[in-house]
């Protein structure tokens, strides 16, 4: 069990059924009245979130949320399927549980996996990932105006914004943390 007023960002917690890590958190002492706890929290398994307040004595179970480093193999057009390279054990995700992180990741890439309670939730892809360009407008010698871009297609489905200067076959090295952005070429 933990009190709100032991809250720290990213602890987990199991609340009104559902896991949710503290994203943002601020101890209030009012000049007038008790103190509180003003929370932004997010929950993990839906993305939703949300502002609260706690008594700085509320209680509530702890969330123990593991990751697993995992290879992604393939999909049926269902189901995605990773592995544990330790134990070769495979399991099938659902589009839901793994929409934010495979649009970066093609067959044989390592992500990590979460868990509750021994089952699978979400799927983080890798922070940099090399993608090569399937389809772009061509760049002509000469384009190398800074802030200008324009889109680009990589291997795996994903669209992003990319300089002038970027041809069909290069490969990209592309930072997933913020949706997908440039960082360079390979």
């Amino acid at each position: 069990m933990i009190t709100a007023g032991d809250f720290k960002k990213g602890i987990t917690v199991e609340l009104d059924g559902g896991i949710w890590t503290i994203v943002d958190f601020q101890h209030v002492k009012p000049g007038k009245g008790a103190a509180f706890v003003r929370t932004k929290i997010k929950n993990i398994i839906t993305g939703a979130v949300l502002e609260r307040t706690f008594n700085p004595t509320d209680k509530m179970p702890k969330a123990i949320i593991e990751t697993k480093e995992m290879e992604y193999l393939y999909d049926d057009g269902d189901l995605y399927y990773f592995m544990d390279g330790e134990t070769y054990e495979q399991i099938g995700l659902t589009k839901d549980q793994v929409e934010d992180a495979i649009v970066f990741m093609k067959p044989n890439t390592n992500a990590t996996v979460r868990f509750y309670k021994g089952s699978a939730f979400s799927v983080e892809a890798p922070t940099f990932v090399e993608l090569a360009v399937i389809a772009t407008e061509p760049g002509f010698k000469g384009d190398t105006a800074s802030n200008t871009t324009k889109p680009a297609t990589v291997e795996t489905g994903f669209t992003l914004q990319v300089p002038l200067f970027i041809n069909v076959g290069d490969v990209l090295k592309i930072d997933t943390r913020d949706g997908g952005e440039y960082l360079s070429r390979v």
